[in-house]
């Protein structure tokens, strides 16, 4: 059996674009080191970096895709709509690209199920909620500056609102959600498998000071791998089939994490980090004016 090749595994969405399995994430990346960060990203392979206006860091984005030489056309870039722009859809990606420098974005996402008011984050807008934005997305379609669209932070309760909706034309074509044996979601990942909507993994590696490193099941298992327990973690989400966008701005951390072809977890290892009983979410909602999390994923 030939040895898996993770760093140039993809998986195809409706429109026929392959996303990769595994990209660079940028939330929390510190000011001044986004950049740097995303240049040695690609130059140790990685094609795909995933960002957000509400990060801050877009510019940067775009300044270390320029700086690495690679052409535009070989990095899959995601972007998402900040939640005080959905009653300015098109001025929110055009916002975005500008601040990226490039002409398309590969995914935009609606970032949160949340229509914030931009006068006050407080407070949600009462004439105007997350399917009145997806409405406004849907039209992006067929300007050539995005190539698919998607949404992000969505459960199974807000999907069912918004497929079931008939102004819902085009079928999300990706849910991007927190993933991480911890917070592993298996309702909604079969939700979303089942309505054919590709997952990304954010905060795979349970984000920073997770308790997941203190788990002994997963330290025992990457002992016996002689690997990082981030490496497993990112096998996990792989074998599980979603894409998944470890952060870091570290040289050695960003090489580690892509370091996962030619070797795998076998069932009963996929299955010990499945069944681990612990549980938190590095993302909940008590800062959004709305309620997104229903408990409804797992």
């Amino acid at each position: 059996m030939a040895s898996p090749q993770n760093t140039r595994k993809t998986y195809t969405l409706p429109s026929g674009d392959k996303i990769p399995a595994i990209g660079l994430g940028t939330w929390q990346s510190p000011p001044n080191q986004t950049a740097e960060a995303v240049k040695h990203a690609l130059a140790a392979g990685y094609r795909y970096i995933d960002t957000a206006f509400a990060y801050g860091n877009e510019h940067e984005v775009g300044e270390g895709l320029r700086a690495s030489g690679v052409p535009r056309e070989q990095v899959w870039i995601t972007t998402k709509l900040d939640n005080p722009w959905h009653k300015r859809v098109a001025e929110g990606l055009d916002a975005s690209l500008k601040n990226l420098g490039v002409d398309y974005v590969d995914l935009y996402l609606m970032h949160w199920p949340s229509s914030t008011r931009p006068d006050d984050l407080k407070k949600a807008y009462d004439d105007w909620n997350f399917i009145d934005t997806w409405r406004e997305i849907q039209k992006l379609q067929g300007t050539g500056k995005v190539r698919n669209i998607g949404v992000s932070n969505f459960g199974i309760t807000n999907l069912e609102k918004l497929l079931n909706d008939p102004s819902c034309k085009t079928v999300p074509a990706v849910n991007q959600i927190e993933l991480h044996p911890n917070n592993p979601s298996p309702k909604l990942v079969a939700y979303c498998k089942e309505k054919g909507i590709h997952l990304t993994g954010y905060s795979c590696l349970g984000s920073t000071n997770s308790p997941l490193y203190k788990d002994k099941t997963l330290l025992a298992l990457a002992e016996k791998k002689g690997k990082t327990p981030q490496q497993c973690l990112l096998q996990w989400g792989i074998q599980n089939g979603w894409d998944v966008i470890p952060k870091s701005v570290t040289k050695e951390r960003i090489e580690a994490n892509f370091a996962l072809d030619g070797w795998e977890l076998n069932e009963d290892e996929l299955n010990q980090l499945s069944n681990l009983k612990d549980r938190f979410k590095v993302c909940g909602d008590d800062w959004l004016p709305v309620k997104v999390f229903f408990g409804d994923d797992e």
